[in-house]
């Protein structure tokens, strides 16, 4: 491939999927930035830190760095999942019980804390506007991040303080909420569009 190539801004991928049907995965930058700043708001990973650090906080360096990385894995297979699948998965996502620490990083980091409804909402809203990989790759790397946060959770904590944290954490509920705003008018403006021209 040349360099012209190595550079475009847009690349595709086809994957087979059931019965020899392909599915088409266009990976724009574009898109990818806008699906990355609305899953960036819907994890909210800063939200999560204050809750990782006490549920992790008498574990060693060692366990917290294993927790990390199952809670990652977990979130964003549990988010790849429920996108490719559609909203019957929402059924499997009952979760009982008391966890210990075998399980810390799969539930409640991984599930529902890191991929909880807001990452499933919002993934399913972006797939009716863009690509299928893009919204794929967007939360792959959000979860990515929010592993990274974790691992520097101490620092980030002492860094913002109670405060800061809990700052960061409802502007991030409010971007949220305005994004959702958004999606709902923009919901209005095509039924209404519809309804009229009929």
């Amino acid at each position: 491939m040349g360099r012209g190539g190595a550079v475009r801004a847009t690349r595709v991928w086809r994957a087979r999927v059931n019965r020899g049907t392909r599915l088409e995965l266009r990976i724009s930058m574009k898109d990818f930035f806008v699906c990355f700043i609305q899953m960036f708001v819907a994890v909210d990973a800063i939200g999560v830190l204050p809750l990782f650090v006490a549920l992790t906080e008498e574990l060693t360096p060692r366990r917290k760095r294993t927790i990390v990385i199952q809670s990652v894995s977990t979130a964003t297979i549990v988010a790849i999942v429920f996108l490719l699948a559609g909203p019957h998965i929402l059924r499997l996502l009952a979760i009982v019980g008391k966890s210990d620490f075998d399980t810390l990083g799969a539930v409640p980091i991984g599930v529902p804390l890191i991929t909880g409804p807001a990452v499933l909402t919002t993934g399913l809203l972006l797939m009716s506007q863009h690509s299928v990989g893009v919204v794929i790759l967007a939360t792959a790397v959000n979860t990515v991040l929010a592993g990274m946060m974790f691992m520097a959770a101490g620092a980030i904590a002492r860094l913002l303080g109670h405060a800061g944290v809990r700052t960061v954490s409802k502007i991030a509920e409010l971007l949220l909420a305005s994004i959702a705003v958004m999606m709902v008018r923009r919901g209005l403006f095509f039924m209404v569009r519809e309804f009229m021209e009929k």
